[in-house]
């Protein structure tokens, strides 16, 4: 065999192997962004994927244990009462949770369904909506003017 046939091969190995590896990488930190809806549609699917699952905390909810916070989220904050869809979440991570996350805070959970209907999340955010919208203008004396 030439040497630049060796070389060549040698390359084409090299290049599959970064391939696979890296479309293996991507495939295994892909995560899907759910509604709770989704997710326990999803069925047994959901316990095999990763998943970004958006929700607000149900007031009273929460329960402290440690390193081990539970909560449950629930999908409309319009609706309070029973019939709204829940999930119990329950966070292990070694991040402190934020300040903004309370009862009723918007909360986004990242981890895996448990086979019990668990959300077993790795990391939690919350979103307080004060921060995020935008302050309104004051109309100066130029702007009712119409200058």
């Amino acid at each position: 065999m030439k040497t630049y046939a060796k070389f060549g091969a040698l390359v084409a190995v090299i290049l599959g192997v970064l391939a696979w590896l890296t479309l293996g990488g991507i495939s295994e930190s892909k995560t899907y962004f759910k509604t709770i809806t989704e997710v326990k549609q999803m069925g047994d699917k959901a316990q095999t994927q990763r998943l970004r699952v958006d929700g607000y905390v149900v007031p009273g909810s929460i329960v402290r244990n440690g390193a081990e916070v539970s909560f449950i989220m629930h999908q409309n904050p319009a609706m309070r009462a029973a019939d709204t869809v829940r999930m119990k979440v329950v966070y292990r991570g070694i991040d402190p949770l934020p300040d903004t996350f309370k009862d009723d805070a918007q909360a986004m959970a990242d981890g895996k369904l448990g086979a019990d209907g668990t959300f077993q999340a790795s990391k939690i955010q919350a979103k307080c909506a004060s921060k995020y919208e935008a302050k309104p203008q004051m109309k100066t004396d130029a702007n009712r003017a119409g200058m």
